[in-house]
């Protein structure tokens, strides 16, 4: 199985339910292991060639193992956003969703429809945040370096902070960090 790192991101509606159904639709993929879910964190919009309004993102990572193909896990995350209600005719605008392949394993793809790794994942906080806090020392396939390493040497002004107070969810898709207590037997 490869381990694929897929972002998400919202900042259109409400954006902790579009997030959450993104996690928990990427959980129920056939073939595929939900193995992770980062933090959420609030971003700003940048305007790096789109045109996302004004409203700020919610964003994560989710960490999959899979044997979901690249080409074809790309077209189950455009299937996913139109069905939570991306307009694909407008696709550098508002979104209730965008999902992004970041990785898949150390596989080095150059196609037009999908560049694997994301060719701005280096210059991103608000996708190396979430990235580091599930894999601080996995090393980005082409440029060697891990990504504590990007994140540290990062210029990207934008604002990106954790979300605080987290939410939890409501699909029950993301992992606990601590076992349910047990009972005690002496009572």
């Amino acid at each position: 199985m490869a381990t694929s790192f897929i972002g998400f991101g919202s900042n259109l509606g409400n954006r902790i339910d579009f997030c959450d159904r993104a996690v928990t639709l990427l959980g129920l993929l056939p073939h595929s292991r939900l193995e992770a879910v980062s933090s959420l964190y609030e971003t700003e919009p940048l305007e790096d060639g789109a045109a996302p309004g004004p409203s700020w993102f919610l964003n994560g990572v989710v960490q999959i193992e899979t044997n979901i193909a690249p080409k074809s896990l790309l077209e189950i995350c455009r299937e996913i956003e139109r069905a939570l209600g991306r307009d694909p005719d407008n696709r550098k605008g508002p979104r209730t969703l965008d999902l992004d392949i970041l990785l898949y394993d150390d596989c080095i793809l150059r196609e037009s429809a999908l560049t694997v790794p994301h060719p701005r994942l280096h210059q991103r906080r608000f996708v190396l945040a979430p990235l580091v806090e599930l894999d601080p020392g996995r090393r980005h396939p082409v440029l060697g370096q891990s990504l504590q390493e990007l994140l540290s040497q990062l210029t990207d002004p934008s604002v990106v902070r954790l979300l605080d107070p987290q939410p939890n969810s409501r699909y029950g898709s993301r992992p606990s960090c601590s076992a349910p207590p047990t009972a005690d037997p002496h009572t």
